[in-house]
């Protein structure tokens, strides 16, 4: 029988290490684009290193590998994806404006396709948990993930794409640990400058729309001040750079204690690491995704909303998942994700890919659709789909 000290603490734990989690991956992903700017990294390679990318699932990911609880892992990165899509995506559509026509550009429809081909090879290799066929998979991911980094940080820089925006990002005008928001507001507009913009004359743009921003946001906060008076301090690079290891430290002591948590609250009820890690977990760890999912609907940001559900499935399949095929070598003590697990996967994914492509006039009613379906995978999963996973 559980103890229900043990489960109450564990409980308690994983609920506020979540805050500390979006903290950490808030601070990382800000001091991160300030930091790699300041030290003249291209635009581009910034905003595919902050937006889209989940470094808080990753540090789970690790820690749960850390402590041999890789059916945990494999079962938070399917959870997660499925969530991305039927949990954030679906409530992005539901809430997009009816005054807005929906329209997916060129951008959008590319992300999409390379997710749906991406899915559809990693959703068999992932069910046949072979050693030889985990260790070449595993390395075929990750050198597609460093393809796709590589490959769309070109097309952004050359004007054909559009870069995806911080998906972490939840307020610009938040600056609770006391650094300069004149410093967040500037290097944040200079990550999310359309590359259509970086032309012969878009360079000289950005630098005016960025001390625009600085002008509107200082005068926003306080009355028009004369020449002489005191201007936003903008912090050293020293500053930023201990937040952005404070931010990492963060992330990975985050990591730590859900995977912790989670293990021992999996032990006390004798219930599956996959199931956990596909309902609970990724639920839990990817409501941030799901907020910005609403505004970015609510504001008909379409693109946004393709962008950062789409780069986080690629982030979580290539990568998150190529660590673990290469960690476990197909060695699953507490069992892998099942069949059914899997068909929502690619069945979510195909259905966003062809809402992208064809099913703009009927967003509302998909997004509808894609969250009853989901309501109804977390009912299943508890009663029928884990169940048949325990039968086998």
């Amino acid at each position: 029988m559980a103890n229900a000290d043990v489960v109450a603490y564990n409980i308690a734990a994983f609920i506020a290490t979540l805050f500390l989690l979006e903290f950490g991956a808030d601070k990382f992903i800000d001091h991160t684009a300030i930091v790699a700017r300041r030290t003249r990294i291209p635009e581009t390679i910034i905003g595919l290193l902050t937006a889209g990318a989940e470094w808080e699932e990753l540090a789970v990911v690790i820690a749960s590998l850390a402590r041999n609880r890789a059916s945990l892992a494999i079962g938070n990165i399917v959870g997660s994806a499925i969530s991305n899509i039927l949990g954030a995506f679906s409530l992005g559509l539901l809430f997009h404006d009816q005054e807005r026509p929906i329209e997916f550009d060129r951008s959008a429809r590319l992300y999409s396709l390379i997710l749906l081909v991406l899915t559809t090879f990693v959703t068999p290799v992932t069910y046949f948990s072979r050693k030889i066929v985990w260790l070449v998979c595993g390395s075929i991911l990750i050198a597609f993930f460093a393809i796709y980094i590589a490959s769309v940080g070109w097309a952004i820089s050359k004007g054909t794409l559009t870069a995806p925006e911080d998906s972490d990002d939840s307020s610009e005008d938040e600056s609770s640990d006391g650094e300069s928001t004149a410093d967040l507001v500037t290097e944040r507009t200079s990550v999310r400058v359309n590359a259509n913009d970086y032309g012969t004359n878009g360079l000289a743009q950005a630098e005016s729309d960025e001390q625009t921003n600085r002008d509107v946001h200082a005068g926003s906060s306080t009355p028009q001040r004369s020449s002489g008076s005191r201007r936003p301090k903008h912090h050293t690079l020293r500053y930023h750079i201990s937040y952005l290891i404070l931010g990492f430290l963060a992330i990975c002591l985050a990591g730590y204690v859900l995977s912790h948590a989670a293990t021992t609250i999996t032990d006390e009820f004798g219930i599956s690491d996959v199931l956990f890690g596909v309902v609970i977990l990724s639920i839990a760890t990817t409501l941030p995704e799901k907020f910005v999912a609403v505004m970015s609907g609510h504001r008909g940001h379409a693109g946004i909303l393709v962008a950062n559900t789409a780069g986080s499935n690629i982030f979580l399949l290539a990568l998150c998942c190529g660590i673990v095929m290469l960690d476990t070598h197909g060695e699953l003590e507490r069992g892998n994700v099942s069949i059914p697990e899997l068909g929502v996967l690619w069945g979510s994914t195909l259905a966003f890919t062809l809402t992208v492509w064809f099913g703009g006039r009927f967003c509302r009613w998909i997004g509808g659709g894609m969250l009853i379906v989901y309501v109804a995978f977390i009912v299943l999963e508890f009663t029928v789909i884990h169940g048949v996973a325990n039968g086998d």
